[in-house]
């Protein structure tokens, strides 16, 4: 049982173990492999031993496989297919439908091709061969359909053929020697004082006017993905409801033509009670999202009002722009939206239901009669939320239309979360290639020797092979359609992932590999389309040659100044970063300069309990002390120390924006094609975004920014530090495209 069970796990994709960052084999268990197993949709307690052999023999059984990518590094041009050995010598018609529509079409006999292998099932023979692809299927999206030879109705073999370019695609001004510096902000953190107490597209708009004003070629933000309308303090970019959609609480409502057009809304927005709760939310601290939300809902609810009856309910341009919009994202929107207003509807009725999985059983299957009727007769409410998205797009839209208008070489930087909440809308929709029971995770390391469950559900392997690809390809066109880079998180998973079983521990996990070539070619020829720069977060435990692969292929790596150190520990200086690479002093997980300087994340760490014992709190704490040692002698060594600071850390408190641009300009000085400058570290903010591992209540993903954004553009330590960028980076002439003959970047939808 034991070696069937092995091998039923191998053709799913779990390893049998792994090295830890010790050196440490940890072999994967019986109980984790069946656990795996099941959450692959993948029954081991039926008979593990047929479920293997049809594994094994589900590529043999049919004339061609779901899908083929090709064109990628590792691939060459020819599909392979597969007959009765009886067949081999007949003649088989063929049909390859390309991307624009063309066909061509001929006969072919196996026989006559190149021999790939053979296989007995029982008393049936396969025979498997190269077929080579015609010259003229270039890079794209294209059908090729094979039929049975012969009198009969089997239906013909059909298989999506994906042809990929070699390497992403790279902005105009980071070739040859070019580099850019940029912004890199937590949107709902920025302050405003136009916004409701939470950043929205029309201050992504603003920062875009500012960034071009000041030398920077992009401006990026955290993840912008779809959350929880109806319960926003659910807030965290990384763990959303849906990656294919956007987050409705970043509309800025007040520049909504309905609202401007709505006597209802202008009424609501103008109440004395409404107008000191905006007061309120805009002096805040803190982004208070359950406020927020319940006032900009109240009034795009009422510009809705306003849109159905005055041009819905017509024919005018904007009830054409939003009927394409539903159009073109079609089934995608209508369950994104159906989710919303189910999730909704049981809320309100119990406000400690939340997510599909506590919905009644029925209406957890998108597909039920039951979901069917509940939309007919909500379909008013079900148009709202599409019309939120269509609403957000069109924003987002217009920012990367003036990123592009003002010539930035780069334009919006966007982040793609690595997965989705378990609850949400996405693993709702997506639920027969998302994993049921299993969690995207890390093995135990240094700065977690638990290890970390994320509870985000990953995509099944051999499900998303047998979708041709599909959610992954539309993730990624959704995130790369208004934004000139997009940053990958967790970039190791495109070949490997670590998962952990619902209800285990993470030091009960595996690795689960992925079809690495294939996702890269589809990587590649995305980026192509969307004229968009790729970075890979790869951060953390990188597999042996992924490095180099991405590199291949024309992605940045990431590389953070805390940990670029030389084999003594002291940091790299800035001849010694690689250029294909985004660098910046931290990340959102990071602690800020000040911060770090201070020591406030391991003092906060330490209040929280969260050091699992007290001398690696201290080695932590003593390791620190030798990093801000360290950090003023490479400073020194490059000149940068500013007047009046010597290199002893005792004599320096606290970071000084001086300080701060010194750390900046070092950066400034590396080959790096890309640098991003986080607005924490420009304004001395002490505390970070995010704390891993802190406890429920710690403030994640709710501070906010103290300068108004109003004020930045005068602000000294900012115009200093645009200065400091001009001198050591430069700034290459824009771009007039960054699409290369294909789909535009950035466009507007309504």
């Amino acid at each position: 049982m034991t070696a069937t069970l092995d091998r039923l796990s191998a053709l799913c994709g779990i390893e049998p173990g792994y090295h830890d960052i010790w050196g440490t084999w940890h072999p994967t268990s019986e109980n984790t492999r069946r656990a795996l197993l099941a959450a692959m949709h993948v029954s081991p307690d039926t008979d593990p031993a047929r479920l293997a052999e049809e594994f094994e023999n589900r590529d043999w059984r049919r004339l061609l496989p779901p899908v083929c990518v090709l064109g990628a590094p590792g691939h060459t041009r020819h599909v392979e297919l597969t007959v009765p050995a009886e067949t081999a010598d007949a003649s088989f018609a063929w049909t390859l439908t390309l991307e624009n529509g063309e066909r061509r079409a001929a006969e072919v006999r196996p026989a006559g091709l190149e021999p790939a292998g053979e296989r007995w099932i029982g008393a049936a023979h396969f025979l498997r061969y190269r077929f080579p692809l015609p010259e003229s299927a270039e890079t794209g999206y294209h059908s090729l359909e094979l039929e049975h030879p012969g009198p009969g109705t089997e239906p013909p073999a059909r298989m999506t053929l994906i042809v990929a370019p070699s390497a992403c695609h790279v902005p105009e001004a980071l070739r040859g020697s070019g580099r850019v510096w940029g912004l890199a902000v937590q949107l709902y953190g920025i302050r405003s004082r136009r916004n409701w107490g939470i950043g929205d597209f029309g201050d992504l708009h603003a920062l875009v006017e500012l960034a071009g004003s000041v030398g920077a070629g992009f401006v990026g933000s955290s993840p912008l993905h779809a959350l929880y309308p109806d319960d926003p303090a659910r807030a965290s970019p990384y763990s959303p409801s849906s990656r294919l959609f956007l987050n409705v609480l970043h509309i800025d409502v007040e520049a909504l033509a309905d609202v401007i057009e709505s006597q209802n809304a202008r009424e609501a927005l103008a109440a004395p009670d409404f107008q000191a709760r905006l007061r309120r939310l805009r002096r805040a601290d803190l982004v208070e999202y359950a406020e927020a939300g319940e006032a900009k809902l109240h009034v795009l609810r009422l510009a809705w009002h306003h849109f159905r009856s005055h041009h819905l309910s017509g024919d005018g341009d904007r009830a054409r722009d939003f009927r394409r919009y539903c159009e073109e994202r079609g089934a995608s929107l209508r369950a994104h939206a159906l989710f919303e207003t189910l999730q909704a509807h049981f809320r309100k009725r119990d406000p400690a239901v939340w997510g599909w999985p506590a919905w009644p059983q029925p209406y957890r299957d998108p597909a039920s009669s039951e979901v069917a009727a509940f939309a007919a007769e909500n379909a008013a409410d079900v148009d709202f939320y599409r019309y939120l998205q269509w609403l957000a797009e069109d924003q987002l839209a217009a920012a990367g239309l003036h990123a592009l208008s003002l010539g930035l070489p780069v334009g919006l930087y966007q982040d793609l979360a690595l997965g989705v909440d378990p609850g949400g809308a996405e693993a709702w929709a997506n639920q027969d290639v998302v994993a049921a029971g299993a969690h995207a995770g890390a093995p135990p390391d240094d700065f977690n020797l638990r290890g970390q469950d994320w509870g985000l559900p990953p995509f099944v392997p051999w499900r998303l092979r047998e979708s041709a690809y599909a959610p992954f390809i539309e993730t990624l066109r959704a995130n790369m359609r208004h934004c000139g880079a997009l940053r990958i998180d967790h970039v190791m998973g495109l070949m490997r992932l670590f998962w952990v079983p619902a209800g285990a521990t993470p030091a009960e996990g595996a690795y689960v590999r992925y079809p690495l070539d294939d996702l890269l070619g589809i990587l590649a020829l995305e980026s192509r389309r969307n004229g968009c720069l790729v970075i890979g977060e790869d951060l953390g435990t990188v597999p042996d040659g992924l490095r180099p692969r991405l590199a291949e292929l024309g992605l940045l790596s990431c590389q953070p100044f805390y940990f670029a150190r030389g084999a003594d520990g002291g940091f790299r200086p800035p001849a010694e970063y690689p250029r294909q690479a985004l660098v910046s002093v931290g990340t959102h997980d990071l602690p800020t300069l000040r911060g770090f300087w201070k020591g406030h994340d391991l003092d906060t760490r330490a209040a929280l309990g969260l050091f699992p014992s007290e001398p690696l709190r201290e080695s932590l704490m003593a390791g620190r002390a030798q990093d801000r040692a360290r950090l003023l002698a490479a400073l020194q060594r490059e000149g940068l120390l500013p007047e009046g600071t010597g290199a002893d850390p005792a004599a320096v408190p606290d970071i000084t924006p001086e300080l701060a641009a010194a750390v900046h300009t070092f950066l400034a000085r590396t080959p790096a094609q890309m640098m991003a400058i986080q607005p924490e570290d420009l304004f001395g903010v002490i505390e970070q975004p995010n704390l891993p591992g802190s406890v429920e209540g710690h403030p994640n993903w709710r501070r906010r920014l103290p300068v108004a954004l109003e004020d930045w553009h005068g602000d000294a330590r900012l115009r200093a530090l645009a200065e400091a960028m001009r001198s050591s980076r430069g700034y290459p002439p824009p771009s007039p495209s960054r699409v290369e003959g294909g789909e535009g970047a950035a466009h507007a939808t309504g």
